[in-house]
Formats: C-alpha cells, structure tokens, sequence
C-alpha cells in the first residue's frame, strides 16, 4: 500500500515489488486502494505485471492514497488487524512517510509481518540518507530558481521561494546550494530577519540590484502575522525595510507532482527490490534505508519519533555562498 502525500517514485516502487515478488519468488501481490481505506473497505486486488507495466516514469500512485488517519479512529486499529488475519497474508509492505511509519509501528506491533519502504520530499525520515520522492523534489525546486533569477535580474527584484519542510529544510538547502539562492532559511537554522536584510542588502551595496531567498515553510518568526508564512513575511520585510520591489513564489504541490528522476526510480525501484527479499527472509519490522551506497534494514522501532535534520556540515558549507 502506498500512505500519505503523494510524491514521484511511488509507481517504480510498486513496479519493483510486484516484479520480484512475482518473477523471482512466484508470489502473489495485493494491493490496497487508498491504503487502510482500501484495507477495511475491501477495495483491493491481485496485481500481475499488467498493472506495473509502464508506470516506471508515472508519478503519483496507481494505488492512490490518502491522508486520512483512518487507524486514528476508534476500533479501526482491530478492524484493520481483522483484516489482515481474515485476508491472510505473510506480510504487508507500506510505502509511507514519516505519520505513516509511526502507524505501521502501531501495526506491526500487533501483527508483526511489516516492512517499511520511506517516501517522502521532505527527506525527514530518520535512518536513511535519502527518501524516495526526494531528489525529484529538489530539481523541480532547481529548476524554478534557475528560471526565476532572469526574471529577478531584469527587474531589478527579490524573490522570497517558499518549499515545503515541515521539520526539516533539505529542500531548501540543496535547491538553495544547487540554484545558487543567495540566502536560505530552514527551521535549523532559521536565520534572523536583520540577518536576512543584510545580505540582500550588500548585495544592493555590491551592485547586484537582485537576490533570490529559498525558505523552508516550518520557519516561523514571532513578528509574523496569523496568516503569515516566512516568505511573504520576509518579503513585506525587504519592501518596507529596504525599498526594494519583492514577491513570494511558493513550490508546494508542485514539487510532488510530475515524473521521477532517474535517481529516484532507481532508488525507488532499490528499495522496492529489497523489501520483497526482507518479507521472503524474515526481515519483518525493518525499514528500506539508503546507508552509503547500499540499501540497509534499519529497524522501524529505532525510526520512530525520530527527525532527519540537516546536517551541519551541510549547511556551514551552504553559508560560503550567501550574498
């Protein structure tokens, strides 16, 4: 089943599964519809090859998902295990992000057949270098400075661009680095508003009459408004602050939508491979992880509660290019 948001690499993950477990194991494969909607409505089905076949560049899911916290809910938690003993599996594989793999810990403590495949842009699950989705993500976010610097400079502007991260800023920081953004803010290291200011402004001082600002949406500062996020609020900032003419361009949905990088079919299509051997093994409560160059078991139960922050290595390098 695929869990939560949506993200590119979904489609070659279920591709993978279904061609190992079925090819190399001769296993059957079912798949749930919006993921435990599809598990306690009965909307499920045996997938063959027919319904991977060509979906490797596809983004979203052909299983589709949901949001919904459905095990929230009163008795939903028995029904689903219900379920799962009256279909009978040996195991269930959940592609999910980080409130997914909580739930599948909730689940697999009471029925212990799980694995855990992480997909998520934010890149904040813990234990895996990276989560698919993720490098797709981020050269959407390239791609869009890149765009918006010839904008910027011809208008003599700023650009505040607003990602997604919750938690974390990793978009932030490598589109940042990636499309040369002159100052970046993540919920890590949030830097101050008169910090901000400073750079754009000797950069003003310097002759460059334009500055492109990436800014992950967990930042908060306490001057902002209610309905405020940090880049629109930064942007007001540069306006009356400096005089200078800013708008806000916000990435959101648009960066988990479309088709997969190659990086992340294949680490989709890595992690997919893997789970299936885990099942076939053994490996239950254990996560797909990219550790090096390798995919790892990490087990779910060290993941959970637990956040993939930048590291600072990471971001003393991308302060070099500030300004």
């Amino acid at each position: 089943m695929t869990s939560g948001g949506d993200c590119p690499g979904l489609n070659a993950a279920l591709r993978a599964i279904v061609r190992r477990a079925k090819k190399d194991y001769g296993l059957s494969v079912i798949g749930f519809m919006r993921a435990w909607e599809g598990l306690l409505e009965g909307e499920f089905f045996e997938m063959d090859f027919r319904h991977v076949s060509g979906i490797l560049p596809l983004g979203g899911t052909i299983l589709h998902t949901t949001r919904k916290n459905l095990l929230e809910r009163p008795g939903n938690m028995e029904n689903v295990l219900a379920r799962l003993d009256e279909i009978a599996l040996d195991g269930l594989i959940i592609i999910g992000g980080d409130g997914t793999l909580h739930w599948a810990w909730q689940v697999h403590r009471r029925w212990p057949k799980v694995v855990f495949i992480p997909k998520t842009i934010d890149n904040d699950v813990w234990g895996t270098r990276y989560s698919i989705g993720f490098d797709t993500a981020v050269s959407v976010a390239v791609e869009a400075l890149d765009r918006l610097h010839t904008t910027a400079e011809s208008h003599d502007r700023v650009f505040v661009v607003d990602v997604m991260g919750r938690a974390t800023g990793w978009i932030a920081i490598h589109a940042g680095i990636a499309g040369g953004a002159d100052v970046i803010v993540i919920p890590e290291h949030p830097l101050r508003e008169d910090e901000v200011l400073r750079i754009v402004d000797e950069r003003r001082s310097r002759g460059k009459s334009f500055s492109i600002i990436i800014v992950a949406e967990g930042v908060h500062y306490v001057a902002m408004r209610e309905k405020d996020n940090a880049a629109s609020y930064l942007a007001r900032k540069v306006e009356s602050e400096l005089g200078i003419s800013a708008r806000t361009v916000k990435l959101d949905y648009v960066l988990r939508g479309g088709t997969p990088t190659s990086y992340d079919r294949l680490l989709a299509t890595r992690m997919g491979f893997t789970a299936v051997d885990f099942l076939v093994q053994g490996k239950f409560g254990k996560m797909t992880a990219l550790r090096g160059t390798q995919i790892a078991s990490v087990p779910i139960q060290r993941v959970v509660g637990r956040i993939n922050r930048v590291d600072e290595t990471l971001w003393a390098m991308a302060r070099t290019f500030f300004g």
